[in-house]
């Protein structure tokens, strides 16, 4: 499936379980795993495995999320949420959550949902209030989103195809720990007459009955890193490289804080400072065309371009979202900032029939991304999970202060 939101104001998120398409392999054999101990309280551990109940996940990196009714000790852990970079917010599959959170309510006293727009579709549910708890830290009555239609039936300017459960989205949640603050912002502020407001927000007064609704900063899905007392700055995600044919599974860490605490120092990392949508440039080829770019750990391959521009042959069939290349291409791009940083890097991507059938981790998957995230006649590139392997990467949350200046920017 392709979950690629798309908010057409002044925030861009972008969540991403399988790139173009295509998220998923049936896997032969299913065998959990666990995620890996962190000593550190500002650390989790995160996994790259076949996604819950073995559903066959290509490219997922989950972690496990501790809810809480606010204000008390009444808790759900629950596993294999999406780590994803290009998002910003905790959201839990209503078939998934046994606890019973208050909801959030607009300035008239009304229920608040929203309605998460994707490139193929569409994720509606409520907003509720959780305690959230990720590793030792923890973000007091932070705004989440319960996606579901259980609560309040879906509203027909909610358009695209449902991303409603389990078989649509393949994971039980996202959390989503992007650049920004919100996952709308001021834009989302904005009344509803206004062609600033992108419509993402209602507020309901019975089950049948929702609006699309202004909705203050305050009350709106929210960063949960950025709630917490302490680093609360932005977040760092160490994976391990993966073998040329792929791995069958793949431990690392999600961490919070940059700068704060021994473990998370910036160190020599190039930062790259990333504009109010999050984007940077990718020169392609080294020395060539400059386009717009962005990390996104929720992307499960790089997807940049399309076949004539790259000069990679598109597959056909199950995995035509990805790129054939008769053997493995070796190709170089240059990541830059309006800052005046950059550095080069040498990427690889494979033919999909050559990878092992039994992984779910690949280092090397890529295919086509032609038209987005901004301009339908603008390609760009989506830097997915395939980049995180063998780097340290760093996400700089916007106007929080760092030893680098104040985010947004991604470093590695």
């Amino acid at each position: 499936m392709t979950t690629k939101p798309l908010f057409p104001a002044t925030v861009l998120s972008v969540l991403c379980a399988c790139g173009g398409g295509g998220g998923t392999q049936q896997p032969e054999a299913c065998i959990p795993v666990d995620l890996p101990t962190a000593t550190d309280p500002n650390a989790m551990g995160a996994v790259v495995d076949s996604g819950p109940e073995c559903v066959g996940h290509t490219n997922g990196l989950f972690t496990s999320v501790t809810l809480c009714e606010p204000g008390t000790s009444t808790c759900q852990t629950i596993d294999h949420l999406l780590i994803d970079t290009g998002s910003v917010g905790v959201r839990v599959l209503e078939s998934e959550l046994a606890l019973v959170l208050p909801a959030v309510t607009s300035t008239s006293g009304r229920a608040l949902a929203e309605c998460t727009h994707f490139v193929d579709g569409s994720s509606w549910g409520p907003v509720r209030t959780a305690d959230v708890i990720l590793g030792g830290e923890f973000a007091v009555s932070l705004p989440i989103q319960v996606i579901g239609e259980g609560s309040y039936t879906l509203p027909a300017n909610c358009t695209g195809t449902p991303i409603n459960d389990f078989k649509t989205l393949a994971a039980n949640g996202i959390l989503g720990v992007g650049v920004h603050l919100q996952d709308c912002g001021a834009d989302c502020a904005q009344p509803t007459s206004s062609i600033l407001n992108p419509g993402l927000y209602y507020e309901c007064s019975s089950a049948q009955t929702c609006t699309v609704a202004s909705v203050p900063v305050a009350q709106q899905v929210a960063h949960p890193v950025a709630a917490f007392p302490f680093d609360n700055n932005g977040t760092i995600i160490q994976l391990p490289s993966v073998p040329a044919d792929g791995a069958l599974s793949v431990s690392g860490l999600l961490m919070f804080g940059i700068g704060t605490q021994p473990n998370n120092g910036l160190g020599v990392a190039t930062v790259l400072a990333v504009n109010g949508q999050g984007f940077f440039t990718t020169t392609f080829p080294i020395g060539g065309t400059g386009y717009t770019s962005y990390l996104d750990s929720g992307s499960n391959g790089l997807f940049f371009l399309d076949a004539a521009t790259a000069n990679l042959k598109q597959c056909t069939g199950g995995v035509k979202e990805f790129y054939c290349p008769t053997s493995t291409a070796k190709l170089g791009a240059t990541l830059s900032s309006s800052s005046g940083a950059s550095t080069t890097i040498v990427f690889s991507v494979a033919n999909p029939s050559t990878l092992s059938s039994e992984a779910f981790a690949f280092g090397n998957l890529a295919g086509p991304m032609p038209g987005f995230p901004l301009n339908p006649s603008a390609p760009g590139f989506d830097w997915g999970l395939p980049f995180f392997f063998g780097r340290t990467i760093y996400t700089a949350i916007e106007n929080q202060s760092t030893p680098a200046g104040a985010g947004p920017y991604v470093a590695f």
